[in-house]
């Protein structure tokens, strides 16, 4: 079962608007997204509503109004637990990332893409369709090698879905890749990547499937034509498939806009009118993010080298040079700025954990303290097993402090702790409660078990030598043990009737003649 299937109201009009995004008519399906969200009381189809209106907003450039949307779908988004919604919703902020120059964000936000579409357990063609544009988002980046698996993964969900593989054909992914290697000085790898596209379009005419490709995709293959044309490759394609007739598709996409301004530049170098190419270089807008900075800068030095002022040339392919390092250098930096937030997040994770042990230990005997034991007893109890407590309150212990001082005493309350745990069971549990009382809980044990353990601390005290190391004053120990009855709502009231029954067996121990 789909995502959409799981969405009761307005169906159709959420599957028409998708229909209309992917013609690239934006502008028509944000109206109908809008209607959509002011009329629905369904949550699924709000939610899946301001998504889809959240794309709507990239594809038109309304780049002021991405936060406020942003906000808006993960709100309706949050309370769905549905991954798809949650993996698409964080590939289009990605994108409105990247399109804010907000890299850091952008980086973030493709990593919840990643893991939440994967976490699909039953992909359809709408997971497809996220898998799209976290592809996209990736190959904005420059992320060039994810945003390749990723629109594979589109693609092969898209085919088990019955989407065509040309829907998916993805031009703009790989020129972007190939600009990439232009603005970095390799025109010859450049000029591989777009022969390549070049091919994949013919592929596509010869088999009578262009017909079907998204206006975006014809959009994105004239301008590769083009660009391939600016850099020395002869025009091969007319009619249909002419540079000039693809880069005028694209509807009222942002990008396509700027591929069709940059393209017809590209042409007219083609075309031997570098002049006019550089001319035109200074009257058009385009936006940054569509082929990186640094298209424009290195289109004026194709132009400039064509038209033979070589040193006006040279001097905009080191600016293209330098934007693309710029580019990276952030990047770069937003990479190192993450692995220093990590490891920030790891040293406080660290010392956090340093203190939450330190808070639930004692520090003179190194044993659990009675906030921890409290928190031990209570899941051992939670898990309905059975369990034991014993109290141990020392003899002789105050005669110890008296005659031998306090320092005297820690060490007596050190080689205490010692000898109990030594002898304790594998899975028993020993804590200090205060002063010179140790209580010991035994999980799975009934009182007779109980009653052995007792025998065998009684004994290794007994043998312990104190009077080296406080003499005059023998050591001893008293113990009670008292089993827990009950849990649930009742687990407090079990807890403390416990602990005073094995206080109460203690004290009968304590008092006791001992033989000598």
């Amino acid at each position: 079962m789909g995502w959409l299937d799981r969405v009761d109201d307005q169906v159709d009009a959420l599957t028409h608007a998708r229909a209309l995004q992917e013609a690239s008519r934006s502008a028509e399906a944000y109206t109908l997204l809008d209607r959509v969200i002011r009329t629905t009381n369904d949550p699924a189809a709000r939610a899946d509503a301001m998504v889809q209106r959240l794309s709507a907003l990239i594809n038109l450039g309304r780049t002021a109004e991405f936060t406020r949307a942003i906000e808006e779908a993960s709100a309706a988004v949050r309370d769905l637990a549905e991954p798809y919604l949650y993996g698409h919703l964080n590939a289009l902020a990605a994108l409105a990332a990247h399109h804010q120059g907000a890299l850091d964000r952008c980086v973030t936000h493709l990593v919840k893409a990643a893991r939440a579409l994967t976490a699909v357990e039953d992909p359809d063609r709408d997971t497809a369709w996220g898998w799209h544009d976290l592809a996209m988002a990736y190959s904005y980046l420059s992320f060039h090698g994810y945003a390749l698996g990723a629109i594979e993964r589109a693609r092969q969900l898209g085919l088990t879905a019955g989407i065509p593989e040309e829907t998916f054909a993805a031009p703009g992914i790989r020129l972007r890749n190939a600009v990439a290697l232009d603005h970095n000085g390799d025109s010859d790898g450049c000029l591989r990547v777009l022969r390549d596209v070049a091919a994949d379009l013919a592929r596509f005419v010869r088999t009578g499937r262009a017909g079907k490709l998204r206006p975006s995709s014809l959009a994105a293959y004239g301008y590769s034509a083009a660009r391939q044309a600016a850099l020395g490759d002869p025009l091969g394609s007319s009619g249909d498939t002419a540079p000039a007739r693809l880069i005028s598709h694209g509807g009222d996409s942002a990008r396509a806009r700027d591929l069709r301004q940059l393209g017809m530049i590209c042409l007219a170098v083609a075309d031997g009118r570098p002049i006019e190419a550089v001319a035109r270089l200074d009257t058009i807008q385009v936006a940054t993010e569509t082929l990186g900075a640094a298209e424009p800068a290195r289109l004026r030095s194709i132009a400039l080298s064509r038209a033979g002022d070589h040193s006006a040339a040279h001097r905009a392919d080191r600016l293209a040079f330098r934007l693309a390092a710029q580019r990276n250098d952030r990047l770069r930096d937003v990479y190192i700025d993450g692995i220093a937030a990590r490891i920030d997040h790891e040293e406080m994770r660290r010392e956090a954990a340093r203190y939450e042990g330190e808070a639930l230990t004692d520090p003179l005997t190194g044993l659990p303290n009675r906030r921890r034991l409290e928190r031990y007893i209570t899941a051992v109890v939670t898990r309905g097993d059975r369990v034991v407590i014993g109290v141990c309150d020392l003899d002789g212990f105050k005669a110890v402090n008296t005659r031998h001082g306090h320092h005297s005493g820690d060490l007596v309350l050190q080689r205490i702790a010692g000898v109990i745990n030594r002898v304790m069971r594998r899975g028993d549990f020993v804590a200090r409660y205060g002063g010179d009382e140790f209580v010991v809980v035994l999980p799975d044990t009934g009182m007779a078990e109980a009653a052995e353990v007792a025998r065998r601390i009684e004994v290794a005290v007994h043998a312990e030598d104190w009077e080296s190391l406080v003499p005059g004053t023998p050591v001893g120990v008293s113990i009670g043990f008292a089993e827990v009855s009950g849990g649930g709502s009742g687990l407090r009231d079990a807890l403390s009737v416990a602990f005073e029954q094995a206080d109460r067996e203690m004290l009968r121990a304590k008092s006791r003649p001992r033989a000598s």
